[in-house]
């Protein structure tokens, strides 16, 4: 699948849903300004979305920017443990899930009380948890990672068992890299990723030699082995800006073609036939957020205690040198 400049958010239409949709952006921007609040979109979000938002990024990296931030209030376009995450970043700061019906798989397939199990069965060893788990999990783990610093995080950890939640295929990756310690996986994925068709990726290849491979590490390891450059979502964004190709395979979530055209209007974004489409990402639409910026819901505010381990573990991996 070849992917276009993109725009708007998908819908048919004509020069009056056009400027129906200009209206309203300048409608939100408006209201951003009169509730003293910064609006921050994942990539994965649909193109109207990211117009409207002050920030466009990865989920912790947008939570960051909201803690710096002047803002008093800050609109979270995502899923909920993004804005989780903005929560315990941003205690005094009022946080609104554009979206409270957009979720993340991943992030459900672990519980607060299983990990507690597994940690029963597993006395004394540390736990590394994927910033795209709940705030509850992220309390009861030692440290965070990210799939850009997670290397470097996992060879910070003393001893040689390390249990890594929740997503199997960023933890079978890194074992790869940090092969001295023995990870012990979480059974849980991410279905955008890790749906994608190993002939799909191989079919562009034979039909684009030329064209750059990348994937997130969320794919699981027969993909990876088909790309030249495995990274997180800004790495692939970076590596695409910095590459002397004019052709690309993405295999991440196809949000990020939208970004990617806007600064690399002379390149050809190739995606597999299978679509790698986030449905909860997508459920994010101006409407939402015109919604939470006048009704200032649905709050999302992470409880103390929870709040404070869960930074904890944040701040542990933010005091990890990047490798």
């Amino acid at each position: 699948m070849v992917q276009g400049n993109g725009g708007g958010n998908g819908r048919a239409g004509g020069g009056d849903a056009s400027r129906d949709a200009a209206a309203l952006k300048r409608g939100i921007r408006e209201l951003a300004a009169e509730r003293d609040a910064v609006i921050i979109s994942h990539y994965y979000c649909v193109p109207d979305v990211h117009d409207v938002a002050d920030f466009v990024g990865d989920s912790l990296g947008l939570s960051q920017e909201a803690q710096r931030s002047p803002r008093s209030v800050v609109v979270f376009c995502g899923v909920h443990f993004m804005a989780e995450t903005a929560s315990i970043l941003c205690p005094d700061k009022t946080v609104l899930l554009a979206n409270i019906e957009a979720g993340c798989p991943m992030a459900d397939m672990i519980t607060p009380e299983a990990l507690v199990k597994r940690k029963a069965e597993l006395p004394g060893v540390p736990v590394l948890t994927y910033v795209n788990s709940s705030a509850a999990v992220k309390a009861h783990s030692d440290i965070c990672c990210t799939s850009a610093n997670v290397t470097a995080v996992m060879r910070s950890l003393p001893g040689g068992r390390i249990l890594m939640t929740p997503d199997r295929n960023l933890a079978l990756r890194t074992q790869t890299l940090v092969p001295d310690k023995e990870i012990l996986l979480w059974p849980g994925f991410c279905p955008t990723h890790h749906r994608v068709n190993a002939e799909e990726v191989r079919k562009l290849k034979r039909e684009h030699p030329d064209a750059l491979v990348l994937a997130h590490p969320e794919c699981q390891p027969k993909i990876l082995a088909e790309a030249h450059v495995v990274g997180s979502t800004s790495g692939i964004i970076k590596a695409c800006l910095e590459s002397g190709r004019k052709e690309f395979v993405i295999l991440t979530e196809e949000g990020v073609i939208y970004p990617l055209k806007r600064q690399r209007p002379d390149a050809v974004f190739l995606t597999p036939e299978t679509p790698m489409v986030c449905p909860n990402m997508k459920k994010v639409t101006l409407l939402d957020v015109l919604k939470a910026l006048e009704t200032m819901t649905p709050v999302i505010k992470v409880p103390e205690e929870i709040r404070v381990p869960a930074l904890r573990a944040v701040e542990r991996m933010m005091a990890v040198p990047r490798d």
